[in-house]
């Protein structure tokens, strides 16, 4: 590996690191506006998300120099592609972030609809998945990586579980249907930021071991530390 290839590849990281902790906040901001009838932090999510598309695009160009000037191989050429693939979930969880951002401001006139207790708590999981899919990456951590994508399946029950108490209360009564329909949303979209979160921890196992996961769909043994334990990843 070439020192300018190394100082190349260096760079990227630490962009796509900074576009990590941006979109990280506005994960964080969003489900605050949601849980909390927060109009100030919806304007400041909306607000935030050009400057992540811009981001977008000046990795992927980047990316795309790197893979001209230097051919990369093997390894390297897996981080790369990985870094790629990783940098558009990144943009689109900040676009989903902006979605719950909007789902809040429709729902805050609706401040007396008894939101399922269990969405706070989901948005919670969905945004400590990305946290340790960030974790993952930055550490090479691929024990880490395939625990975030079996906590895929969790996200998914509770999202359908919300879903069900949403359609009871709108057949219960009918003027509970708008905001039902606004808080559906907000829950698709959060169960969808855990999807991305998976999809950056299968990232992960690829470039570092060259496993393609994708389809396995969680369906393996975690990786187990030198006694034979399950490796606690909380």
């Amino acid at each position: 590996m070439s020192k300018h290839f190394e100082r190349d590849l260096e760079r990227l990281q630490q962009q796509l690191l900074a576009l990590f902790g941006d979109v990280e906040q506005m994960i964080d901001q969003a489900a605050r506006a949601l849980c909390e009838r927060d109009l100030k932090l919806v304007e400041v999510v909306i607000a935030n998300d050009p400057a992540v598309d811009e981001a977008e695009v000046a990795i992927e160009e980047d990316c795309l120099k790197i893979l001209a000037l230097h051919q990369p191989v093997a390894a390297d050429l897996r981080r790369i592609s990985s870094i790629m693939k990783i940098n558009l979930d990144l943009e689109r969880m900040a676009d989903l972030a902006c979605n719950i951002a909007e789902r809040a401001r429709d729902m805050h006139e609706y401040a007396n609809f008894p939101v399922p207790g269990k969405l706070a708590e989901m948005a919670r999981q969905s945004a400590h998945m990305v946290r340790r899919a960030i974790d993952a990456f930055v550490n090479s951590d691929t024990r880490l990586a395939k625990h975030v994508i079996q906590c895929d399946e969790a996200i998914d029950a509770d999202n359908r579980q919300i879903i069900f108490e949403l359609q009871t209360m709108m057949r219960a009564d009918s003027n509970l249907v708008e905001p039902a329909l606004h808080c559906f949303s907000a829950s698709r979209h959060i169960e969808r930021l855990a999807d991305h979160a998976e999809n950056i921890a299968e990232d992960v196992v690829y470039f570092v071991d060259g496993e393609i996961v994708r389809h396995k769909h969680g369906h393996f043994t975690l990786p187990s530390d030198r006694t034979g334990n399950h490796v606690n990843t909380d």
